[in-house]
């Protein structure tokens, strides 16, 4: 297809300005007009326009084109003029000999006027070589005696400025004109979309057409030209092409633009200015272009001919990002990183923005001075402070091609790695494998584990046991720590608060299949673990026992005190993933027995939490897995994460807050991303367990934003997928819920202890939706994956208790009952509060005997704890069982009376709940009449026993309605009809809805 076409957009005030003055010109009147603006705006187009309406018009027009390549040749400009009226002049112009106040042809053509009057046309005058200038000037002197019009284009400002410029008294009575051309407006943009594609285009397009290229003609028509061979449409669709191809152009006009520019010192300093102009003056600028005896306004002036390069605050300044890397990329990269190294030096020198130095460095050759990593680190400080990762990544990426020393390289590499895994987590896992294969201890004793210690947070389990395979071939040998009078071992004094008395933990040993004390979903259950003072036969040292130290006290060894940490992550990696079938790794060791270690005490901690013993002393242990220890190593995150979580077990969850609060600063101090995320995560899971949903929801949303889940490791996944449904579940947000729970899970998710989690939260949604089948198969498979992870204690979840609710629901009474005294027996060896006011709560829903009884100990024992959700759930149902209990009383002194079926529509009375034990929804009410509880006429001793709100319901499910459909009649929750039929179940002695209907068919006579 043919180049599109333009015409002169816009430009209507000075077409009507340069057709006056070749009409005046023709009536013997001279002019000077001189056309301005940056390139591209049309100058050379106005005037090819005025020269051809000139001719048409009968007048004599002499044309020439000054260019960067002839601005040394003499008169080049001039013998271009003269060229048509006199050819045999043109070539002595270049031969003859400077004369002073010599003007060759300038007599010759003031006479050869005055007969015809004529046009001279005179483009790119900036480019003007000196003899030319001169000749030109001579010439606008004499104007008013000749019928001449002088008309030149320009482009910023001309290295000499011109004499006959508007302002000078040089023309004496001559018409002077400068007409200063703008940019196209959003409406000449539009006009040359539609000229070009014979549609209008989108106004998205055209806005976005209009900013690429700055409404600049020459740029607007090759963009839409080669748009439109491209085969595209202006429409809004292709916005992204058009930018892309915008960028091509620009660069293109840019690089013609600096073939032009032929001057040395011109070119060194656009490329100074390229590099740093917007950081340092521009009189540092020139200092950085280098020694040259061309004057700083000379420079200015090359610089705005070139039209690479705008004025802003008075300065000049590159046009852009497109136009600054063409100029570059025309340098060699050594002579390109030694210009930005000199400017970073420079810009160091007069104190220049932290951030800008070090935006020169990343671009530099190591500069081999302290003050660079310095610069490039608190960059990568404010970098992270305005959340952009990627760019704090590139600083202390450029960091380390500085010299400095083997322990400042290794905290930078760390540092480095804490950010990278959340934007680069494969490159950090390669970083931190560096780091643990590489530090051994001694002054920077740590780094190792605490490398570690980040890998387990960013999911990387195999790390922990080659670290640990590093430090067994590192550390020395050492005698076997002292012990207690049970063989336990002694937990060091400064590790116990001054009120708790001197006890000894047993050493907890890794359970394979059910955990001793627990009874698996099979029913079978494992001998009983070992207790606090137990007796126990002396084990003999193994391997694991190289390397302690005979004494558990601040002046542990430093190897040591690196094994021991790297132990009980590797203990914890074992627990996130069992990959006992490689071969490269080495078998997980046994917990040390040097609780003095906080990172040790941490994982006690957990271990036994997750266990079900020894509470007082897991509290203990997880308290002490926050006090630093004396030899200044730091403390781990990991380690004290699972403290936290040890502290949920033990309900001491404000306790647990105020750490977790403080290790959460910590992690912003250190700019730890990562850490922060899986802070904020345990957080959440603790406000969920004190019913602060809102609060949960708001700290995942946190934890989100600095690691979303598209980063996040298939092996937490499960965890923070849990989270949220019971977040929104809680919040009343159950179609999420289900968008969380259907979400496909990468297989590496499967492999993780945090699946039960899911499962859990899974089986909730499913108890939420009514499907008690789905819910009981999901709670049985977490306990499953529970128990096989070693975790017993009920505290951790109550799945259990939810799965015999489930049972009871289906009708299976002895499951239920199982289930259910297996988790009251194992809360009352933990003892904690809440666990064992959750499980006499559904121990009282799903039996029948000293039901009240049951509950008012679960309202006594929930009172104590901080689990509000379950307090409020056992306070509804105590003031539920206690009505229940009044109206089966009422009905007994009543007699057979008490056994008709009331009617459909119950007036008020004290059946209805009172407002303080009403769950929390819609008040409860009548039918409406879009179905009525048809109950059985003939036989109403079927509902013997049964309460007025437990008969409605009852009649309803009869009828074959779900449970959402009958809480939508009788204006309650669903749960408050799973209540009330299990009650009906219970009571009819029945188990399940066919029953029911079987039992009403009957009674009706069906």
């Amino acid at each position: 297809m043919p180049p599109i076409e333009l015409p002169l957009l816009e430009r209507d005030r000075e077409l009507a300005a340069l057709s006056a003055v070749i009409g005046e010109l023709g009536s013997g009147r001279p002019a000077v007009v001189t056309v301005t603006g940056e390139p591209g705006l049309g100058q050379n187009d106005l005037l090819r326009w005025a020269a051809a309406y000139a001719t048409d018009a009968g007048l004599r027009v002499l044309s020439a084109h000054a260019t960067p390549a002839e601005h040394e040749v003499r008169y080049g400009v001039v013998a271009q003029l003269l060229a048509e009226e006199n050819r045999a002049l043109a070539p002595r112009l270049f031969l003859t000999d400077e004369q002073p106040g010599g003007l060759p042809g300038l007599n010759g053509l003031l006479s050869a006027v005055r007969d015809r009057p004529t046009l001279l046309v005179v483009r790119d005058t900036q480019w003007l070589d000196p003899a030319s200038l001169r000749w030109l000037e001579a010439l606008a002197r004499r104007l008013p005696r000749a019928p001449v019009a002088l008309l030149t284009s320009t482009t910023g400002t001309a290295l000499t400025r011109p004499e006959w410029s508007v302002g000078t008294p040089l023309t004496g009575l001559a018409t002077t004109i400068e007409l200063a051309l703008p940019p196209l407006t959003s409406g000449g943009t539009a006009t040359a979309v539609l000229r070009a594609f014979g549609a209008p285009g989108d106004p998205a397009f055209t806005e976005a057409l209009a900013e690429a290229t700055r409404g600049i003609p020459a740029v607007v028509h090759d963009v839409l030209d080669r748009f439109a061979r491209a085969g595209h449409s202006p429409r809004a669709d292709r916005i992204d092409p058009l930018r892309a191809l915008t960028a091509e152009v620009v660069g293109d006009h840019a690089t013609r633009a600096l073939s032009d520019l032929r001057d040395p010192a011109a070119v060194d300093a656009l490329r100074a200015l390229a590099v740093c102009g917007d950081l340092l003056d521009f009189p540092l600028v020139c200092t950085l272009a280098g020694p040259h005896s061309v004057s700083e306004s000379r420079l200015r002036a090359a610089l705005a001919a070139s039209g690479l390069t705008t004025l802003r605050d008075g300065h000049p300044r590159v046009q852009d990002a497109v136009v600054r890397a063409r100029v570059l990329e025309e340098m060699p990269a050594a002579d390109r990183a030694e210009l930005y190294a000199r400017a970073a030096g420079l810009a160091q020198r007069v104190a220049a923005d932290d951030q800008g130095i070090a935006d020169l460095l990343l671009l530099a050759r190591p500069v081999g001075d302290p003050w660079a990593v310095d610069t490039l680190r608190r960059g990568f400080t404010s970098a992270l402070r305005g959340s952009r990762r990627d760019l704090a990544v590139a600083y202390l990426a450029r960091a380390l091609d500085e010299p400095m020393a083997a322990e400042d390289r290794a905290r930078i590499e760390f540092q480095l790695a804490s950010v990278e895994m959340v934007t680069a987590p494969t490159a950090a896992e390669r970083r931190l494998g560096g780091l643990i294969r590489a530090t051994r201890p001694g002054p920077g004793a740590g780094l190792r584990a605490r490398a570690t210690d980040l890998c387990l947070l960013g999911g990387d389990t195999r790390a922990a046991r080659h670290a640990l395979a590093g430090a067994i071939d590192s550390a020395p040998a050492a005698p076997e720590p002292r012990r207690g009078p049970t063989g336990a071992p002694a937990l060091p004094p400064e590790a116990e608060p001054p009120s708790t008395p001197r006890t000894h933990l047993v050493p907890h040993r890794p359970y394979a299949g059910t955990p001793p004390g627990a009874t698996g979903p099979d029913g079978r259950r494992s001998a009983a673990p070992d207790l606090p003072g137990t007796p126990r036969a002396p084990r003999s040292p193994g391997p694991e026992a190289a390397g302690r130290p005979d004494t558990a006290g601040p002046d542990e060894d430093p190897a040591v005190a690196e094994r021991h940490e790297l132990t009980v992550l590797c203990r914890v990696a074992s627990f996130l993933r069992h990959d006992d079938a490689d071969l490269d790794v080495l078998p997980v060791p046994a917990l040390p027995d040097a609780v003095h270690n906080p990172a040790v005490a941490g994982v006690w901690a957990w271990e036994h939490g997750v266990a079900g013993v020894h509470r007082e002393e897991v509290r203990r242990l997880a308290r002490s897995a926050f006090v630093p220890a004396a030899t200044g190593r730091p403390l781990l995150v990991v380690p004290r994460l699972l403290g936290c979580r040890a502290l949920l077990l033990t309900d001491d969850g404000d306790e647990a807050e105020n750490h977790l609060g403080a290790l959460l600063d910590e992690s912003h101090r250190e700019r730890a991303a990562i850490s922060v995320a899986h802070i904020l995560t345990v957080r959440a899971e603790l406000h969920i367990r004190h019913g602060r949903p809102d609060a949960a929801a708001r700290d995942l949303a946190a934890a989100q934003a600095e690691l979303p889940l598209d980063r996040l490791h298939p092996l937490f996944l499960p965890y923070w997928l849990a989270l949220s449904m019971i977040t929104d579940l809680q919040n009343g947000h159950t179609e999420r819920a289900r968008e969380t729970a259907a979400r496909p899970l990468p297989p590496l998710a499967h492999e993780s202890a945090t699946t039960a989690q899911l499962l859990f939260a899974r089986g909730v949604l499913a108890r939420t939706d009514d499907e008690p089948h789905q819910a009981r198969e999901h709670f049985r498979a977490c306990g499953r994956w529970l128990l096989r992870h070693g975790c017993v204690n009920p505290a951790v979840q109550p799945w259990r208790s939810l799965a015999a609710e489930a049972a009871h629901t289906l009708g299976d009474t002895e499951e239920a009952a199982r289930l259910v005294h297996e988790e009251v027996r194992l809360a009352r060896r933990w003892g904690a509060a809440a666990p064992l006011g959750r499980a006499q709560l559904s121990l009282a829903v799903v039996t029948e005997e000293n039901r009240v009884e049951n509950l008012r100990a679960a309202v006594t024992t929930l009172g104590a704890a901080s689990a509000r959700t379950a307090y409020t759930r056992a306070v509804i149902e105590l003031a539920a069982a206690e009505r229940e209990e009044n109206e089966r009383r009422t009905a007994v002194a009543l007699g057979p009376a008490a056994t008709v079926l009331p009617p459909v529509a119950p007036p008020p009375g004290p059946h209805v709940p009172s407002a303080a034990a009403r769950p929390p929804g819609p008040r409860p009410a009548v039918l409406t009449g879009r179905r009525t509880a048809k109950a059985p006429g003939h036989d109403a001793a079927v509902w013997h026993g049964l309460t007025t709100v437990e008969r409605e319901t009852a009649a309803l499910a009869a009828q074959g309605l779900g449970n959402r459909e009958i809480a939508t009649e009788l204006a309650v929750t669903t749960r408050a009809v799973e209540l009330r039929l299990s009650g009906v179940y219970r009571k009819l002695r029945i188990r399940g809805r066919e029953e029911l209907r079987a039992l009403v068919q009957e009674a009706e006579g069906s």
